[in-house]
């Protein structure tokens, strides 16, 4: 990633989310808020054709449902972490006891349940090498439940996109 940037990253829906509808204009929304997360309310309202008020509603609407978050997006490294990786684990029992455990860790920004060789991914951001083995070692391969990990050091990042629309 070359820098900083805001984006609206959309929010997978689960099923307690599925009699959530979206119309046309809340998705024109977060197509754009997706393209630029600091866009104003009037910018926003003269792309969709409704007041800066109804925007402001409709944008907080979205972020108070959870469909979408305002975040900036940063390059980990240019501040001071130098170790990316992605984890996977093998589980037995409950995949979503340790899927919640391994949320609750501070290093750990990105957590799913998957079908394949690996029961969860986990993505994580750590200072060094040296705290990447400590979180391995005491924290994430002690949670009850995993079997195995299998580590996977990003060397660099080639892309990294927050803008997959809407359907």
């Amino acid at each position: 990633m070359a820098g900083r940037s805001i984006a609206a990253v959309a929010r997978p829906m689960s099923t307690r989310d599925e009699a959530l509808i979206l119309d046309e204009v809340s998705k024109r929304l977060i197509e754009e808020l997706q393209q630029d997360g600091r866009a104003s309310y009037a910018a926003l309202a003269r792309s969709v054709g409704l007041s800066e008020a109804a925007v402001r509603q409709r944008v907080q609407r979205l972020l108070d449902l959870g469909v979408m978050q305002i975040v900036a997006v940063t390059d980990p490294l240019t501040l001071g972490f130098t170790r990316q990786a992605m984890i996977g684990l093998r589980v037995d029992g409950d995949l979503r006891a340790v899927a919640d455990q391994l949320a609750a860790v501070a290093e750990v920004d990105y957590v799913v349940i998957c079908a394949g060789s690996f029961d969860l991914l986990a993505e994580v951001v750590c200072e060094d090498d040296q705290a990447l083995l400590r979180l391995l070692n005491e924290t994430i391969r002690v949670i009850p439940g995993v079997r195995e990990t299998e580590t996977f050091v990003y060397l660099t990042l080639a892309k990294q996109t927050y803008t997959w629309g809407t359907r």
